[in-house]
């Protein structure tokens, strides 16, 4: 082999070398946008056995207005990307049912150790903070029943966001709980409701879920 030769196919080398984390970087790129657009569908495509029930089609949170806790506007997409555990309700108070779900995620969330960071937990209503009320005659984990709702989210349920629903938000993203209040939902880091679950669905196959979700998504 000639001395042109052998430098031509160094040259080479390193072009293929150096165009692999380019290539990678633009095949993120691509799958994170059309997941995003709601275009592809990432959990059928990875082909997983999910124990929830896909909502299809997704639906896109930040397309309804959104309020903090304390009533200011808030986009979604601006919080940290995380997978979250969402907690809709539909009246101005929590009840037995809803107290039981905010429970159950909670015991989900710890569950998932080191991958806890990676997840969150949402409270969402169209009932402000201040005006939510507590209706229970005990807590799921036989603790005193605090005096109010926001006092039950800082004393059982610390770090747990409240995202109040601008008016018909939660048709429109939750309607499956009206008929089944049992119902609560996954929604992906780009800020889609993609999955739901049911008290019937044990709570190591949602781990299950959860862990291949957190595998694949690199999120």
């Amino acid at each position: 082999m000639t001395q042109a030769m052998q430098t031509n196919n160094n040259r080479l080398v390193l072009m293929l070398i150096a165009g692999i984390p380019v290539t990678m970087f633009l095949a993120a790129t691509w799958l994170w946008y059309y997941v995003e657009k709601g275009d592809l569908d990432l959990v059928a495509s990875l082909g997983t056995a999910n124990q929830g029930t896909l909502v299809q089609p997704p639906r896109q949170i930040d397309a309804i207005a959104l309020f903090d806790d304390t009533g200011a506007p808030r986009k979604y997409i601006d919080l940290e990307p995380r997978w979250t555990l969402a907690v809709p309700e539909a009246g101005a108070d929590c009840a037995a049912t809803c107290e039981h779900l905010l429970y159950l995620t909670r015991q989900i969330h710890v569950a998932m150790g080191k991958e806890f960071n990676r997840i969150r937990r949402v409270y969402l209503s169209e009932t402000p903070l201040d005006q939510a009320g507590l209706k229970l005659d005990r807590l799921s984990d036989g603790n005193t029943v605090p005096g109010s709702f926001s006092e039950l989210l800082g004393t059982e349920h610390r770090g747990m966001r409240y995202l109040q629903l601008g008016p018909g938000g939660y048709d429109a993203l939750f309607a499956e709980q009206r008929d089944a209040p049992d119902t609560w939902y996954l929604i992906d880091p780009a800020g889609w409701v993609m999955m739901s679950y049911n008290d019937s669905i044990h709570y190591k196959d949602v781990i299950s879920d959860l862990k291949f979700l957190l595998k694949n998504s690199g999120v």
